[in-house]
């Protein structure tokens, strides 16, 4: 064996004066704001929210074409092209843009920030509901990969946005995995749980529980019942020991789970419009709701010291979400 020359000993002795440091973690608040310029990611889903993506609905609604009507279905669609919107009123553009911009407007009055996606991709005409793009843990994003034909593509301009403003990107679902941010939920910082369904499969899940697992956080699994689509349209938190949930549309040992880990539960009543469990904590114990709560639901909260503020929704939720699945948290403060 060859001497070791005087160059290759000075560039040993070099590595060994300057290792590699593996600590602190990347999600620590001193390596984030030195490589990241801030602190990104949540830990929970009722700290106070800083930082928002949203997409203002568009000219992508104009894929909706009246002509095709499939009544069996109670709904317009073109199955070759994937595109189907539920009811008899096609969308009333200008009425979901006045209510979109009602809810940025409670947004930045209650102290948030939102980011736009730089743009929608073309005929994607969901992409108002941007809660499905993304999943916001501690220090960074998990893109996710939309279930529906019609929503595939989303993915792409929110993973621009959010390089644009710099924002780790931990995770890309890929591979035959499906996930929708949805059907993802922090209970508390340490257990989080997702919704099986039509859009989400098991390898999504055990891909974001990958990263959960690094980050000491465990994942729970909840199967949704028949075509439901995502777990906030049952189970949303808004305090920090406390979740809105429709309880019929949950399992029995979820909800005795929640119970041994002391979660209050609060049931909306069965008179509620669908949307109304869909809303959004600002904050510990305040919340975004969308018009039309139940005086009845409306009594339970105030009596767990739940403050609501109440947001005309209704035109926007006719595409199938409401304010929750129009928010993706990026930024919120730990619990």
């Amino acid at each position: 064996m060859s001497a070791m020359t005087e160059g290759e000993y000075r560039y040993n002795m070099l590595i060994k004066a300057f290792p590699s440091a593996p600590e602190p973690a990347f999600e620590t608040t001193a390596q984030q704001e030195a490589v990241w310029g801030r602190a990104w990611g949540c830990t929970n889903d009722v700290g106070r929210l800083r930082l928002v993506l949203m997409h203002r609905p568009g000219e992508e609604l104009s894929i909706v074409d009246p002509s095709k009507r499939i009544e069996e279905l109670g709904a317009y669609g073109d199955p070759e092209a994937g595109w189907y919107w539920r009811g008899r009123e096609i969308p009333d553009l200008a009425t979901q843009q006045a209510q979109h911009d009602g809810l940025v407007a409670a947004l930045r009055e209650e102290g948030v920030e939102v980011v736009f996606l730089d743009r929608c991709a073309p005929g994607r005409m969901k992409s108002v509901y941007t809660r499905d793009q993304v999943i916001a843990v501690d220090g960074g994003a998990i893109i996710c990969r939309m279930g529906a034909p019609i929503r595939r593509g989303e993915e792409a301009p929110a993973t621009e946005t959010l390089a644009r403003i710099g924002m780790p990107i931990l995770r890309t679902i890929h591979g035959t995995g499906l996930m929708e941010g949805g059907s993802f939920a922090f209970i508390t910082p340490k257990v989080a749980v997702v919704g099986l369904s039509s859009r989400v499969n098991e390898e999504g899940a055990r891909q974001v529980e990958e990263v959960l697992a690094v980050l000491g956080v465990k994942l729970l699994r909840v199967h949704l019942t028949g075509y439901r689509l995502h777990i906030d349209s049952a189970f949303v938190m808004i305090d920090i020991d406390t979740a809105i949930i429709n309880p019929v549309q949950l399992p029995f040992w979820f909800l005795e789970e929640l119970k041994a880990m002391r979660i209050r539960t609060i049931e909306i009543h069965p008179d509620d419009p669908v949307w109304t469990i869909n809303c959004l904590a600002v904050s510990p114990g305040r919340v975004l709701m969308a018009d039309g709560v139940s005086p009845r639901t409306a009594e339970r909260l105030d009596r767990a010291g739940i403050s609501v503020r109440v947001v005309p929704y209704s035109a926007v939720y006719q595409g199938g979400g409401g304010i929750h699945c129009s928010t993706a948290p990026l930024v919120r403060d730990p619990i």
